[in-house]
């Protein structure tokens, strides 16, 4: 079982969200409602979230992602934000360009990938490692074009070194996630019908409600007994992700394709 660091229960919780698409979107869409929960569950300031993303808002993605069509040609990230903190009057914070080598994350408690090249996931993983990094959780979400994971871990860095108890991150269960060489058409969908066609359209809101609710039991229990999952919205099937090194190491052995279909 993993248990919550408890300075995460005494102050504001600093959160970024990297990628504001279809996951990504999802994901900062719900986190007002876990900010909401965790006040009236006595935490004292609640989350402090920042979302990261250099695109501007194409036709294409009015199609399956939280944009409209007046929204064309705006930074996501900045229209995302604006929304939340008009409807919510919060403070939140956009931050209207991609993750480079010059990003400095290293601050934040909690990283949440939302991205769909492994060149991009590689990046992230390097930038919550290391001795500097005082990142507490990241938790990344993949999907294919009916399914997908989410996988939180806490980074080998500066802060969670000397945890016996230290979640494997995705990178660490799945090491083919981070391999640049492997990555394929990236290329956003030029049309709505290949939009649609490439990716089921409820599977980015399912993935980040599943992502949610585990964090949502992290806050509210204190502890987890999973960590993550394999959601499938064709069969449909969840196949969770135990707190166990016995079984992370099966799963490095197996491959991600093969417990997806376990």
């Amino acid at each position: 079982m993993h248990h919550l660091p408890a300075d995460l229960l005494r102050r504001p919780v600093r959160v970024v969200v990297i990628g504001c698409g279809g996951t990504g979107g999802a994901i900062a869409a719900g986190l007002p409602y876990l900010h909401q929960s965790m006040l009236v569950s006595g935490h004292p300031a609640g989350l402090a979230v920042t979302v990261m993303d250099g695109d501007t808002i194409s036709p294409t993605n009015t199609v399956r992602q939280p944009f409209c069509v007046s929204e064309i040609g705006l930074n996501k990230a900045i229209i995302s934000i604006s929304r939340l903190n008009l409807f919510w009057g919060l403070n939140w914070t956009a931050v209207a360009e991609h993750l480079s080598e010059r990003s400095d994350v290293s601050a934040f408690d909690i990283v949440i990938g939302c991205v769909d090249t492994r060149a991009a996931r590689s990046l992230i993983h390097r930038k919550v490692q290391g001795l500097r990094s005082r990142v507490a959780y990241w938790l990344d979400l993949g999907n294919g074009s009916d399914g997908g994971q989410f996988v939180l871990g806490q980074p080998l860095n500066g802060r969670n070194r000397r945890s016996v108890e230290r979640l494997r991150t995705s990178a660490e269960l799945f090491p083919e996630i981070i391999d640049t060489t492997m990555d394929g058409d990236d290329l956003p969908s030029c049309s709505a019908i290949e939009a649609l066609e490439r990716q089921e359209p409820f599977l980015n809101s399912v993935l980040a409600n599943y992502a949610l609710a585990l964090l949502t039991r992290l806050f509210r229990y204190g502890h987890l007994e999973h960590h993550g999952a394999f959601v499938s919205v064709a069969t449909p099937r969840v196949v969770p992700i135990p707190v166990s090194p016995s079984i992370w190491r099966r799963m490095r052995q197996r491959g991600t394709k093969q417990l997806s279909a376990a």
